[in-house]
Formats: structure tokens, C-alpha cells, sequence
């Protein structure tokens, strides 16, 4: 049985998730949306960020959609509760990967990058505080990077610089916080010279897609 899935992010960030999901996947019918004309969402008030969301949710639903992936940080950190409660539909969603970072981390210094509107969220807070505990977590200025890569145009020096700076304080592990960031990850890794690995939440993501697929 074919099922019809939605997946949503801010902008364009979330099409990695939607080329790993055909990856794995394939059989799944995909209906992608995102929300350019208010991208980005990690400045913006939980409000304003909901008022937004809430149609497009409507929408997948209306369109057939049994299961909707949440590939936004910013939306699954601050408003996945309240969007499940409304629609009472099963959503996979993506939220900085402290767990596994904190865990693998050899220094006890793990980095994470992600939008001001994530990093202030309830559920980032418990994150660090079930997951982290004895853990320094720094958290670097990102917040313009999702308007770098939404509008292509990557400020790399930049971008090398804020790298630098957490490996130099010790960070072996980056968790990209932001979908937007997977298209950089390459990047990312190679600008760490092997001093920290690149930790991204699309495989978990998928693996949890699967169990919510088989109890459907």
C-alpha cells in the first residue's frame, strides 16, 4: 500500500529530508511544502511562526497525507506538541541531536548550531538538560545562516571562522540544529580538518518514519 506523507520545512532546508526520504523510501508519495514568503522562522515570535504553519498542516491533511515530518527545528522544538494536539495526525519531528553528540563527545565539548528561535525553545532546554548534563554545549551565532543558503549565497569565510572557533574551545562534535545546514554540511566538515565530526538528525528521522508507517 502506497501512503501519501507531507513533509514541511521553512524553506528549502527540508529537501534534503525529502531526498533522503526517496532514498530510502521510494515507494513513498511525497508532497512537500514550505513557507519562502516567511522564511526565516528562527527570528520570528512562536505566534507568529504557528499563524503560519497552521494552514499549511490543514493542507496536507485535506490532500491525504497520513503522516507529516516536521523538517524544521525551529517549528518541532517550539510547537510540535501543540501542532499534534490540533490535528491529531502522526508527525516525525527533527530537533537538535544532543543525545547522540553528548554521548560520542571525547572532550566533553559539543557545539550546537542552530537558530535563536530553537536554542530558546522549551524542549532545546530539556535536551540539554536530560542529554548534556556535564557537558559544555556552545551555541555559535548561526542566525544568519539560513538567509545565506536560501538565498545561495554562502559567506564561507564566515562561516570557517565560527567553525574555527568551536574546535579551537574543544568541540569534537557539531549538531547541525537546522535543516537549511545540511547543504553546507560538506562544508562544515571539511572546514573542521577532522577535529570534530558532523552530527545531522536525517537517518533517526527516517527510522522513526518507518515505525510510525508500520503501526498506520
Amino acid at each position: 500500500m502506497q501512503f501519501k506523507i507531507g513533509v514541511f520545512d521553512s524553506g528549502v532546508g527540508g529537501l534534503s529530508v525529502v531526498q533522503a526520504i526517496q532514498k530510502a523510501l521510494p515507494e513513498l508519495e511525497i508532497i512537500y511544502k514550505d513557507d519562502a514568503e516567511h522564511v526565516p522562522y528562527g527570528i520570528r515570535s512562536i505566534e507568529e511562526i504557528h499563524s503560519f504553519v497552521k494552514p499549511i498542516f490543514r493542507d496536507f491533511i485535506d490532500e491525504g497525507c497520513k503522516v507529516i515530518v516536521i523538517a524544521c527545528n525551529t517549528v518541532t522544538t517550539n510547537l510540535a506538541d501543540k501542532l499534534r494536539a490540533e490535528f491529531h495526525v502522526p508527525m516525525v519531528g527533527m530537533e537538535p541531536a544532543i543525545q547522540p553528540a553528548a554521548a560520542a563527545s571525547k572532550t566533553g565539548v559539543i557545539a550546537v548550531c542552530a537558530t535563536p528561535r530553537t536554542l530558546s525553545s522549551k524542549r532545546y532546554k530539556w535536551l540539554k538538560e536530560q542529554f548534556a548534563k556535564g557537558v559544555k554545549v556552545l551555541e555559535p551565532d548561526c542566525s544568519d545562516w539560513t538567509q545565506m543558503i536560501e538565498n545561495n549565497r554562502v559567506d564561507r569565510e564566515k562561516i570557517a571562522k565560527i567553525v574555527d572557533d568551536i574546535c579551537e574551545a574543544g568541540a569534537d562534535q557539531i549538531v547541525l540544529g537546522c535543516t537549511h545546514y545540511h547543504w553546507i554540511e560538506q562544508q562544515i566538515k571539511d572546514l573542521t580538518k577532522g577535529r570534530a565530526k558532523v552530527i545531522q538528525p536525517e537517518a533517526p528521522v527516517i527510522a522513526q518514519l518507518k515505525r510510525v508507517l508500520k503501526e498506520l
